[in-house]
């Protein structure tokens, strides 16, 4: 019996994760980082990030980003950025790749990222999205970083933001 349920769970999970990433669809998404899993796992830091996308074409989603970082040597990092990210399979696993300008105190930086994640859906529209990151710094190797950050998202489809 054990079986045939994980089965059926399998089953409506894929389901569930066929078509989410079709043309014409809004995403909004957070992601923290700072787990002790980066490359400033000796020093405090954490790391919060906001994004904004919308799927130009099946499977190819554009992404505008905002963030905030904050080590221990350092008072904090603003940064903006943009990217795409291009779902590799129906099931939510997903390679991105963007650029982001970052603002530290006097110094700033133009870092070129590239990320690999995977979107798991807890519902129809709502998913955690654990990610390996890698940001190269232009200026100095002591600011690149990589690590993970778990997120969540929010797929919007056309019928919900839209007026009949």
């Amino acid at each position: 019996m054990k079986k045939i349920a994980l089965f059926v769970v399998a089953l409506v999970m894929s389901v569930a994760a066929n078509a989410q990433f079709e043309q014409g669809k809004g995403y909004l998404g957070a992601s923290l980082s700072g787990f002790d899993m980066s490359s400033q796992a000796k020093k405090f830091h954490i790391g919060f990030d906001a994004k904004m996308g919308y799927m130009f074409a099946d499977n190819l989603m554009a992404l505008a980003e905002f963030g905030y970082d904050k080590t221990e040597d350092t008072p904090y990092t603003l940064s903006t950025g943009a990217g795409a990210r291009y779902y590799i399979i129906q099931n939510g696993l997903y390679l991105g790749a963007g650029l982001k300008y970052k603002h530290f105190e006097n110094f700033n930086d133009l870092v070129p990222n590239i990320h690999l994640g995977y979107a798991f859906f807890l519902s129809r529209t709502v998913t955690i999205e654990p990610e390996l990151y890698f940001d190269f710094s232009t200026k100095s190797s002591d600011y690149s970083a990589y690590g993970l950050r778990i997120g969540i998202g929010i797929y919007l489809f056309k019928d919900q933001y839209t007026t009949k």
